[in-house]
């Protein structure tokens, strides 16, 4: 992995981070996801028409890759409401990294036995955060509701890493995602909340916006380095993001176990310099 994609991929790993923190705190996680999701499509829409679109066999993988990221959206919400940002957010994300690396090995990825060393490593540190203890917020509902988030984080990584390779212009691929991802998730839940509106949206609309853009962009970068780099190492690289997650959740939200949870985050960190000299 050269070093502007990486660069670039941690760029995405923060922007993934703050997102995620606008979603957890306060509100409607549900409702605050399908903003997140619609304005992804608003913001992808202006640009499509100016773009090659994708190749006729990455469509299948582009419809499966909308199908999971519906089901995580709602895994997502519902982890949110029953655990802390830095055990669930931890836990969802420090799982998918050795599935998306088996699944890379089926699709032809080779890595070498130093990045595979690099990629345990950080694996390792991610779920040592969860390891070391959980707060009394945490339920249990929330960990199997982070635990299912992560095996459809490692699905729709996999389907867009294969997507993207076969779309042959993997702008068009990304922004048809974002599009068809907001107009499907974010219709579905506006359609269901219909009746609340106008009580629920103002509140939750400018942060869950903010959230959005910072969505679209940290996925398109990670979509993209997909397409120059191994699956997996974008994606171990990526769940780094959970160093700043932890942070905002012990240090803005008041949660629990930060000495614990920010050491296992050194590891994280250790992590990635031996992918990178790897």
């Amino acid at each position: 992995m050269s070093t502007p994609v990486l660069l670039a991929v941690l760029a995405a790993a923060a922007m993934h981070a703050v997102w995620n923190a606008l979603v957890k705190h306060g509100g409607d996680p549900t409702l605050r996801l399908a903003v997140v999701a619609l304005t992804g499509t608003v913001l992808a829409l202006p640009v499509l028409p100016f773009v090659e679109a994708p190749a006729p066999p990455a469509w299948s993988w582009l419809a499966a890759s909308v199908a999971l990221h519906f089901a995580y959206y709602l895994a997502l919400a519902l982890s949110y409401r029953l655990a802390d940002l830095s055990f669930a957010y931890t836990l969802a994300r420090g799982a998918a990294p050795p599935l998306v690396a088996l699944g890379g090995v089926v699709a032809g990825d080779h890595l070498t036995r130093n990045e595979l060393l690099a990629l345990a490593l950080i694996s390792a540190g991610i779920l040592s955060l969860v390891l070391l203890g959980r707060g009394a917020g945490d339920d249990r509902r929330g960990i199997g509701a982070a635990l299912l988030c992560g095996s459809l984080i490692a699905g729709y990584t996999l389907c867009d890493g294969l997507g993207v390779r076969s779309a042959g212009s993997p702008l068009g691929y990304i922004l048809w995602l974002f599009v068809l991802d907001g107009l499907v998730f974010g219709g579905a839940v506006l359609w269901c909340r219909r009746n609340g509106l106008g009580r629920g949206l103002p509140p939750i609309l400018l942060p869950a916006a903010a959230g959005g853009a910072l969505s679209i962009t940290a996925y398109g970068i990670v979509v993209w380095a997909m397409s120059v780099a191994p699956m997996a190492l974008v994606s171990g690289v990526r769940e780094t993001s959970v160093v700043l997650a932890a942070l905002i959740g012990t240090g803005l939200l008041g949660e629990a176990h930060a000495a614990h949870r920010l050491a296992s985050a050194a590891l994280v960190c250790l992590g990635i310099v031996a992918l990178r000299l790897a």
